[in-house]
């Protein structure tokens, strides 16, 4: 995973609504409407949100009969976790090096 697909999908979960929607989708595939009613947004705002997180690819769109529902597509979420893992891991190696060269000092 790149820097050019890392930052539009930390651009989307650095919003606190777009945040508690992914949330509320990891607990059970919902329509819009559905995450209005627990979320306290309009519905309208939720499918702008729901808009974001899919053009991003955190989220997909399924048709369960007449009503459209979305549901959290974990592989990207993994993916961002395993490219956060690996940064935090360069940084650990960075600091103990440092750490190593003040003991020797």
């Amino acid at each position: 995973m790149t820097t050019s697909i890392l930052v539009p999908v930390f651009a989307a979960l650095g919003d606190e609504t777009r945040w508690s929607i992914l949330v509320a989708l990891g607990e059970e595939d919902a329509s819009a409407s559905a995450l209005a009613g627990r979320l306290p947004v309009t519905r309208q705002a939720i499918a702008k949100h729901l808009a974001v997180l899919q053009e991003v690819g955190l989220v997909e769109s399924v048709r369960v009969g007449r009503e459209l529902r979305y549901r959290v597509l974990g592989s990207q979420l993994s993916e961002t976790a395993k490219r956060l893992d690996r940064i935090g891991a360069q940084w650990d190696r960075r600091l103990a090096a440092i750490k190593r060269i003040a003991e020797d000092l």
